[in-house]
């Protein structure tokens, strides 16, 4: 959870382009709210490890064969030369066109539906619902940014664009926060492996760390 909700948040090439259009302060500010963000919800997660919300996680998957049937595949010495043994070039040639299938059916789904924002969703539409100044704009930032946020680097010039149309800087923070951890491609990943119940607690990690950062940041700017 902790590695869900912090890294989709920030990166060497994010930092740059963040400190670059919206300033080293907001960089860096953005970057301590992620770490703060993982380390909320890796806690709390941990907290509420055996409620019914986090008992077994993951979603069903079909059960993947070993090279020879065993019951412990990775005892022993590992072969490294496995294209030299049938079983085991069949294992690691399924194994790549399952895993190859899988990110291409979620990664099409994730970049349609990010195209069909960036054509349908005006941005002067969200200048309008973030203007103003108060807690009421951070609260509202986090929950349009959820949903309306596009990728990182398109939100960048976005956010800068709407601080000049008068966007509080904590309505910015909590934007790229809620919008980051819940941006289509993240999410869509987050989706696949998980069922529901974790995933709505993964959204709600993060609407209340961007409130909390977006506050911060607001009480600092």
């Amino acid at each position: 959870m902790a590695f869900w909700l912090a890294s989709p948040l920030m990166d060497p090439a994010m930092f740059a382009i963040t400190s670059g259009t919206l300033g080293w302060d907001f960089a860096v500010a953005k970057a301590l709210s992620a770490v703060g963000l993982g380390i909320m919800g890796g806690f709390g997660t941990m907290l509420f490890a055996s409620s019914p919300v986090f008992a077994n996680p993951l979603r069903e998957k079909p059960a993947v064969g070993g090279c020879c049937g065993a019951k412990k595949p990775f005892s022993g010495a590992p072969v490294w030369r496995f294209w030299q043994e049938g079983d085991r070039s069949r294992t690691f040639r399924d194994t790549g066109v399952e895993s190859g299938l899988f990110l291409l059916k979620w990664q099409t789904l994730a970049y349609v539906i990010e195209a069909m924002m960036l054509t349908y969703v005006p941005a002067e539409m969200i200048a309008t619902l973030l203007g103003g100044t108060g807690l009421w704009p951070i609260f509202l930032g986090a929950l349009v940014g959820a949903p309306a946020y596009l990728n990182g680097y398109a939100a960048v010039p976005l956010v800068d664009a709407l601080l000049a149309q008068g966007m509080a800087p904590g309505a910015a923070m909590s934007f790229v926060i809620a919008g980051g951890v819940s941006c289509i491609p993240a999410a869509i990943a987050v989706w696949a492996l998980v069922k529901p119940r974790v995933f709505a607690a993964y959204l709600l990690y993060a609407l209340i760390g961007a409130v909390l950062a977006g506050m911060a940041w607001q009480a600092i700017a």
